[in-house]
């Protein structure tokens, strides 16, 4: 008997037990659930009793408050810009950009800069091609400069040597540490129009075919400028002692065309009539090379115009005997007219002397 209560006790505790912490497990999550529910109740409920013009004004309200806090966030002095980073520059002056950058960031903030606007701006100065203006947050701002490559110099209307690129776009002005160039470019159309911005580019583009052609045969050394005034006209001006002489090379043929001309010249230089050479002329496009004379005391006072001769044709000596014998007809002719003029002015004087004489004889008788 005293076993079997004993066992009944035992069994009956942890029975007792086991069934508490069950209940326990079971009802824990029951009042969670219950508490979640009912706080999700009560704000729907709240918010059903609140009207639907009420909800509108909160709404804007918010907005606003957020609004005037972007305002004050951006316009604060922990978006003022206090550095400027310029990247990848060699000719374009650094201080030059940075003035430029922080007059446009001053007022906005780095939070609120126009970086579209900075780079139009930018790309308008000399030597830059291309800008890329970025944000460093909170107060910095770098500036990536893609610059442009020198091609030719121009010689301008005024006389100016000023470097351009392969789009015809002004530069700098040539500097004497800068490396001169074999020689030079003549007739840009210096108008700010896009016709003649057109134009400029074929022009700087021929230049450069002329140079790789020239340089490639030994010929740049002796030229001093290309006139690009009309591209299908190509005239090259000589340098060194051949400064006053053209070559005149028409629309094609440019290398070959100099070539036979300096050929021309270099022979010509040994005749009487070298040192009047003006141009040589193969723009015809045949084998004939027509060399041009100065006026001058070797071939004429009295001529004023060029002498035009064939250098296949006729001899240098003949041409120039046939100047100078001309010349001499006509300073002839010139001594003629004023001897007989000097004769004629003698015979009036000498009547009008005679004259009072053949009046005074009535006199004596």
């Amino acid at each position: 008997m005293r076993e079997q209560a004993l066992s009944q006790k035992v069994g009956n505790r942890s029975g007792l037990g086991n069934h508490r912490r069950s209940n326990a497990a079971t009802q824990r999550p029951a009042r969670r659930e219950s508490t979640g529910e009912s706080l999700v109740g009560r704000l729907r409920k709240l918010l059903g009793y609140v009207p639907a013009i009420l909800k509108i004004v909160l709404a804007i309200v918010v907005g606003v408050v957020i609004f005037a806090g972007y305002r004050a966030a951006a316009s604060a002095s922990f978006f003022q810009v206090r550095k400027v980073e310029v990247q990848g520059t060699s000719r374009v002056s650094v201080d030059e950009v940075q003035a430029l950058v922080r007059k446009e960031v001053e007022k906005t903030g780095v939070w609120k800069a126009d970086l579209k606007g900075m780079n139009a701006r930018l790309e308008k100065l000399p030597w830059i091609r291309i800008a890329i203006v970025s944000r460093v947050l909170p107060d910095g701002i770098r500036v990536r400069i893609t610059e442009r490559v020198p091609r030719a110099v121009v010689r301008t209307a005024s006389g100016r040597f000023r470097w351009v690129d392969e789009d015809a776009v002004m530069l700098g002005e040539m500097l004497p540490t800068d490396q001169i160039p074999a020689f030079f470019l003549r007739g840009l159309n210096e108008e700010d129009s896009e016709a003649a911005r057109t134009e400029n580019r074929e022009r700087v583009e021929k230049f450069l075919e002329l140079q790789r052609a020239w340089d490639a045969a030994g010929l740049s050394e002796r030229v001093s400028e290309v006139n690009l005034i009309d591209i299908r006209d190509i005239r090259a001006q000589l340098a060194g002692g051949d400064s006053h002489i053209e070559i005149r090379l028409g629309s094609q043929d440019h290398g070959k065309r100099l070539k036979d001309g300096l050929e021309v010249l270099d022979a010509q230089k040994q005749s009487p009539r070298g040192a009047l050479i003006s141009y040589i002329d193969l723009s015809q496009g045949n084998k004939r090379a027509i060399v041009g004379l100065t006026s001058g005391a070797h071939a004429s006072e009295a001529t004023s115009n060029p002498t035009v001769g064939s250098a296949s044709e006729s001899s240098p000596d003949r041409q120039t005997a046939v100047a100078v014998s001309r010349a001499s007809a006509n300073a002839l002719a010139l001594k003629n007219n004023d001897n007989k003029s000097e004769r004629d002015r003698t015979a009036r004087a000498s009547a009008t002397e005679k004259k009072p004489d053949r009046a005074k004889k009535p006199d004596h008788r």
